[in-house]
């Protein structure tokens, strides 16, 4: 099979991590890089993909890469607000996306570009860690399965320096970022959170503090899914231990689990420890997602996971700011 031609658009931080892992996929050739600058692009160049032949070409607008490059995918690595445009645009260009979390920062955005996926024939995945884990798997499996009986209670916590490592970026400035930690880094707790459970969400409350940014730096966010299992998450951006656990509570047991790679994972059946041997192996994100364009596998995220994250956030914003419950629009209709 030939190799995939993959765009990277955008090349600040994160791109340098889908540089490599594209780089040492045998699959992938890179063949365009986009940004604002062609300065800016070779410089990524030089950091992340020097020795690479052939080198790829440097574009500084999006839409001439798409009509040059004979391109089969793009990964987007914009600022946040910019991911439904830069979304939108792919597909109708008709490239295969993944998309950076968080997919974008409005439920209303995250429907129309759902629905322009859809349309397109396209494949859309969302750049999350967990679900490309047999961890996970294993998780959600028993959810299904009910192996421990029905699932009661779930708490989890997510922690970095974020604020201080953000200072002066633009994943402090809202206009661009669309949120803060929460929308940040926390989207992959929150991910790890609804992609497990797989409930709709009837209830959320949430408590912020912006530490004196003008984004959420820590959040306290409980909810209630329509089955009736709650949560409780709490996400930090101002401390210096990064970590993160997850910790579902089953009528017959609990499974507690990093939620933020899926690195481990303990099992309590009834209250014996155990410390299971998961099959299979973790993927990143972008080589699921070749593999789901190239036809050797299903995709481990779709747009609906980044309706359901979008759902979310919204409703945690407008509890945090009105102080009182709130529920996501699926559930307002519902209603």
């Amino acid at each position: 099979m030939a190799k995939s031609r993959v765009a990277i658009l955008g090349c600040g931080g994160m791109a340098g991590a889908h540089a490599h892992r594209f780089k040492n996929n045998p699959h992938v050739e890179i063949v365009a890089l986009c940004d604002v600058t062609e300065a800016g692009v070779a410089a990524f160049i030089e950091r992340n993909l020097k020795d690479y032949s052939p080198r790829p070409a440097i574009y500084t607008d999006a839409a001439a890469m798409y009509a040059k490059a004979k391109l089969d995918a793009v990964c987007i690595v914009t600022p946040h607000t910019l991911h439904f445009e830069h979304g939108m645009q792919a597909l109708a260009a008709g490239v295969h996306v993944l998309m950076e979390k968080p997919m974008v920062t409005s439920s209303e955005q995250a429907h129309k570009l759902a629905k322009a996926a859809k349309e397109s024939g396209k494949i859309m995945v969302i750049g999350y860690n967990t679900p490309c884990t047999p961890e996970f798997a294993y998780l959600r499996d028993r959810i299904r399965d009910k192996t421990f009986g029905k699932l009661e209670l779930v708490s989890g916590y997510l922690s970095q320096d974020w604020k201080r490592l953000t200072t002066g970026s633009w994943r402090q400035k809202p206009e661009l970022s669309g949120g803060g930690q929460a929308y940040d880094s926390g989207a992959h707790i929150l991910n790890s959170l609804c992609w497990s459970v797989e409930q709709d969400i009837e209830e959320v409350f949430a408590f912020v503090d912006n530490h004196g940014t003008q984004v959420d730096i820590n959040s306290s966010i409980n909810i209630r899914f329509t089955t009736g299992t709650l949560a409780s998450i709490v996400v930090s951006g101002n401390c210096p231990a990064n970590g993160s656990s997850l910790h579902f509570v089953f009528e017959k047991g609990r499974i507690d689990i990093d939620g933020w790679g899926g690195s481990w994972i303990n099992v309590f059946d009834h209250d014996r420890i155990k410390y299971p041997v998961i099959p299979g192996t973790t993927q990143s994100p972008n080589d699921n997602f070749i593999d789901a364009i190239q036809g050797r596998a299903e995709p481990r995220t779709t747009p609906r996971n980044g309706i359901i994250q979008s759902e979310l956030m919204d409703a945690i914003y407008e509890a945090a700011r009105t102080g009182k419950p709130a529920r996501p629009k699926r559930a307002q209709a519902a209603s």
